[in-house]
This record gives C-alpha cells, structure tokens and sequence, in this order.
C-alpha cells in the first residue's frame, strides 16, 4: 500500500506530484469552462503579473501540506522529509514569482 513506504525519493516523487494535482483541481473548480491550454495561457501571460498562477501555486501546496501531515502522523519520516523538501523547494518559485513578476 502506498502509505506502508517510508523513503526519500518516494516523498519528494509524491511531493512533486501533490502540487500538480492541486494545480489541475484549482483549473477545474475555477477555470472550468475553459480548456487546459486557455487556462494556463491566462496564468503564464496575464497582464497582472501572473497573480493567478502564484494563487494556482499557493493553493496547491496545500496537497503537500496534507500529504506530509499523513505520513508525519503514520511516523514514516523519510517519506515525510521528502515531501517537505519539495514543498520548500515550490514554496521558493511561488515566492521568487510573487517578488520579481
């Protein structure tokens, strides 16, 4: 079962994945009548300084957040090092997107 694993790679594998995922729910709960393409050329060429990508990104995070809060909770810390370090490492994009855009 996938919550048994307790490595590294698998954690920052899921963290990869957490936000991507949270990405795609934010388009089809926000951006629903629009098309994948349509919805992420808004987010990648608004004229606001691509405040709806870093929303889509910040909000995101929370899959992570809610990832790493299982496998802290299951005790299967490598796995939740893994996802923490990924989420640090998106956290710093939507940050540097949110400074210099």
């Amino acid at each position: 079962m996938i919550f048994k694993k307790d490595n590294f790679i698998f954690g920052a594998i899921l963290g990869f994945i957490g936000p991507l995922i949270g990405i795609i729910i934010f388009k089809m709960t926000k951006f629903k009548a629009y098309s994948f393409s349509d919805t992420f050329n808004f987010m990648l060429f608004e004229e606001t300084g691509h405040r709806t990508l870093s929303v889509a990104l910040s909000l995101s995070l929370l899959v992570n957040a809610v990832l790493f809060t299982v496998y802290i909770n299951t005790r299967k810390d490598n796995t939740a090092k893994g996802i923490f370090v990924l989420t640090l490492i998106y956290g710093l994009i939507v940050l540097s997107i949110k400074t210099f855009s």
